[in-house]
């Protein structure tokens, strides 16, 4: 299996207790950067480095990412491979990519991911910024997805948002709690609990 795992943004201290548990228990490490191995450096000296480059050269990207998914492939598929990564694995980051040419590779490899402290909320916290209410996030593209808190009545909101273009929802009910569960597609209850979480995805023409 390959565990992406986030890493937080940039202070060794706020990794996970979880984090460092996978670091500590992986059969290999992988890191995209220097700056990643920094933060795993005090519980996995032996990590690799791996070459994820910052171009737009999207011929050499993809070659890289063939490279890093032959090298961690191995691992992944004998036993627990990790690749840890500076925030959240699933915001933003390489990860996905990098397990959609594994899956295409090695289809037999199976993955997961653990959260970490992303930029969006260390930012609050580094600016003294509290955050309330609605608010946009944007890598610099026009929105494709919106997430809702504290969903009430998810089955109603998804349909209104049907009516926007918007065809795939993921309901998250008491997460990381006891009860918790997860909803898809048309499988949204008519009530949830306040502690729910929406995410609806535009379809793609």
């Amino acid at each position: 299996m390959l565990v992406g795992v986030g890493l937080g943004p940039g202070d060794p201290e706020l990794l996970t207790l979880r984090a460092v548990r996978l670091l500590r228990e992986a059969t290999m490490v992988f890191v995209p950067g220097n700056l990643a191995f920094d933060l795993v450096r005090s519980y996995r000296p032996d990590a690799v480095v791996l070459n994820f480059p910052m171009t737009n050269d999207e011929a050499y990207i993809r070659r890289c990412l063939e490279e890093n998914a032959d090298r961690i492939a191995p691992y992944a598929k004998e036993g627990l491979a990790v690749y840890g990564i500076i925030g959240d694995p699933n915001f933003y980051s390489t990860f996905s990519r990098l397990c959609e040419v594994i899956t295409a590779r090695y289809p037999d490899v199976t993955f997961s991911t653990e959260p970490g402290i992303s930029s969006i909320t260390a930012f609050a916290s580094v600016a003294n910024i509290p955050v309330a209410g609605g608010f946009f996030v944007s890598d610099g593209n026009g929105p494709e997805s919106r997430i809702f808190m504290k969903v009430r009545r998810p089955a109603a909101l998804a349909a209104d948002l049907r009516r926007e273009g918007y065809s795939e929802f993921v309901l998250v009910e008491r997460m990381f709690l006891p009860g918790q569960q997860v909803y898809r597609g048309d499988d949204l209850p008519e009530k949830s609990d306040y502690f729910s979480i929406l995410f609806a995805r535009r379809s793609h023409a």
